[in-house]
């Protein structure tokens, strides 16, 4: 009940999400009732549901008939399975420790598919998004790293050693790679982000998450190459494959490091 709950949230988060990018991009204020980026008349409530609206609509706006894009339920149904992840590893009714811990999760994840969803569309990484977001991870990892001062027995548990770390060596070698590529390869975008990346990974998972970032990648491009889409000279968005790289590592980094691990003990 209570998962089924976070992904109710994450619904509602995700349609925030969606005009948080759309605003972001056209310079808009986020107060005011959400309206059709087409004709501009506002949304009336019960065409503003998450997935179900878009549904019943039949992917187009009630006042001017124009298409309704699919990124709208599919950041919405993301986030819902993002919120649901994070209540099933971190949240516990019963301990109210876990609920900051919960809070900090669901908030920097939606920043994050924020930061994923501006990057897919727009080539671009906002800054607006992305600076405060370091500095919340920063603020938490702290506060967790004081509340817990007492039970740390290796200077990698300290969230702010850990993530600092990892944020460097991260950022070094993207810094390697635009430097040498002179942004052909990478953006100097993908180099701040993976700061933000390497703060609330911290180390060893951002190692994992870079290797699956660039895995995954590398599967897209190739896939996009081999149906004609795209050549060897395409840029394509590479911030979704860091995040959701990262993401993987963070929720699976034991059973994946496990398994690898056991694959070539076999031999």
């Amino acid at each position: 009940m209570i998962i089924i709950l976070f992904a109710i949230l994450g619904l509602i988060i995700g349609s925030f999400l969606n005009v948080l990018v759309f605003r972001t991009k056209i310079e808009d204020s986020l107060l005011g009732r959400s309206y059709c980026p087409k004709c501009k008349k506002k949304i009336d409530w019960y065409d503003n549901i998450p997935v179900l609206s878009f549904i019943i609509l039949g992917a187009q706006c009630r006042q001017c008939r124009q298409k309704i894009s699919w990124q709208y339920p599919i950041v919405e149904i993301i986030t819902a399975i993002v919120f649901a992840l994070v209540a099933s590893r971190f949240f516990s009714v019963f301990d109210p420790a876990t609920w900051t811990i919960t809070f900090y999760y669901l908030v920097t994840f939606s920043l994050l598919i924020a930061i994923l969803v501006y990057d897919y569309l727009y080539m671009e990484i906002p800054g607006i998004i992305l600076w405060p977001a370091i500095g919340f991870v920063v603020a938490f990892g702290l506060i967790f790293d004081w509340t817990q001062k007492d039970t740390f027995f290796d200077i990698l548990e300290l969230n702010i050693y850990s993530g600092a770390l990892a944020a460097f060596l991260a950022f070094l070698f993207f810094f390697l790679l635009v430097t040498l590529s002179k942004e052909r390869w990478m953006g100097m975008g993908d180099a701040y982000l993976v700061i933000l990346l390497g703060l609330f990974a911290g180390w060893p998972k951002i190692f994992l998450g870079l290797f699956l970032a660039f895995f995954l990648g590398s599967i897209y491009g190739i896939t996009l190459i081999a149906m004609k889409k795209k050549n060897m000279k395409s840029q394509v968005p590479f911030a979704p494959f860091l995040i959701i790289g990262t993401a993987i590592a963070v929720f699976a980094y034991s059973p994946i490091t496990i398994w690898y691990f056991n694959l070539f003990s076999a031999y």
